[in-house]
């Protein structure tokens, strides 16, 4: 259902000032406990999923200066009798709020020991499948590529103007490339592959058509993650657009053909422009920003330079292909 529960663990003092914000929000029901040996008093609001950020971003600045307060939010599965203004309403729960969007992206973010093996065991995938020329294989190498998460949480964390979540994320990012090129160029010098392939040729020749798929996998890596919708199918989207040039750019420098590994490194760079790019664009358009005026001030600068830098390379290369003197593959 579109509701969640806000449980506030706080100073007895503070009852007076949590229930104004309940009714502030239009809390479709309020109950507070009694108070602790520690001198803090429990208290519960049921509130609209729509309110709920309000509720949220209220209770945190009239809490933050205090000490040992606790908020936690729930999500509401059914609740009978159905509220009056849900009533003949799609109930569906279909949208997060900030904090919930933070946890769910910041994991996908960590670099660990999950994430190496994952990204090594993809890469492997792909590079048979590249190599094959076999596109279920390849395909089966995106399901499992972590890729979509260190992307995703750089674009949030430059909505946010979280600069540690933007480390870690390019930190998360570039591992898993570097794992992913360094591993087929060992391949592709120790192996001899027949290099030829469709699938592996495919990933050298860079178009428009490229910027474009990029940017929609972008954008709805984004809004899978607002709207709570499945990010599995997103997701082999996202890394359908990173690891098969990433392995096409291992296996031909491995094999010194360079031309070919050069053609691949443009679309993996547009890949990745134009996919953080729609990213943040989306987060920015849904209303994903910070709550204290110090961070917004933060986030601004993060916005401003990560539009710069993504818009800047996606133009420069896409110019860089238009001025191509081998034109464009029809």
């Amino acid at each position: 259902m579109s509701l969640r529960i806000i449980e506030t663990l706080a100073d007895a003092s503070a009852a007076d000032t949590i229930h104004a914000i309940a009714e502030k929000v239009e809390a479709i029901d309020f109950w507070a406990g009694a108070v602790d040996e520690k001198g803090r008093r429990p208290s519960r609001m049921m509130v609209h999923t729509a309110r709920a950020q309000a509720a949220i971003d209220s209770l945190q600045a009239a809490l933050g200066s205090s000490e040992g307060w606790r908020i936690t939010v729930s999500r509401v599965e059914t609740t009978l009798p159905v509220p009056d203004e849900l009533e003949g309403q799609n109930t569906a729960d279909r949208s997060a709020i900030r904090e919930e969007v933070y946890a769910a992206v910041e994991v996908g973010a960590r670099l660990d020991r999950n994430y190496i093996l994952f990204v090594a065991l993809s890469t492997v995938v792909a590079g048979l499948g590249l190599a094959n020329d076999d596109v279920a294989v390849v395909i089966g190498a995106m399901v499992i590529a972590p890729l979509l998460g260190p992307n995703i949480g750089f674009a949030l964390g430059a909505a946010l103007g979280d600069w540690h979540l933007m480390r870690r994320a390019v930190t998360a990012g570039l591992t898993g490339i570097a794992l992913a090129l360094a591993a087929t160029a060992v391949v592709g010098a120790l192996v001899s592959l027949n290099l030829d392939k469709d699938q592996l040729l495919a990933r050298t020749r860079v178009g428009f058509d490229a910027a474009v798929l990029a940017l929609a996998s972008g954008a709805a890596a984004a809004l899978s993650i607002i709207t709570r919708s499945s990010s599995t199918l997103v997701g082999v989207m996202v890394a359908a657009a990173l690891l098969p040039p990433t392995c096409a750019i291992g296996l031909f420098m491995g094999a010194g053909r360079l031309d070919e590994a050069i053609g691949a490194a443009t679309l993996l760079a547009i890949n990745v422009a134009a996919l953080n790019l729609a990213a943040l664009a989306v987060f920015l358009w849904m209303g994903v920003r910070p709550r204290t005026w110090l961070e917004q001030r933060s986030a601004r600068q993060s916005r401003r330079l990560a539009l710069i830098v993504w818009a800047g390379l996606l133009v420069g290369l896409l110019i860089a292909i238009l001025l191509r003197t081998d034109k464009l593959p029809v």
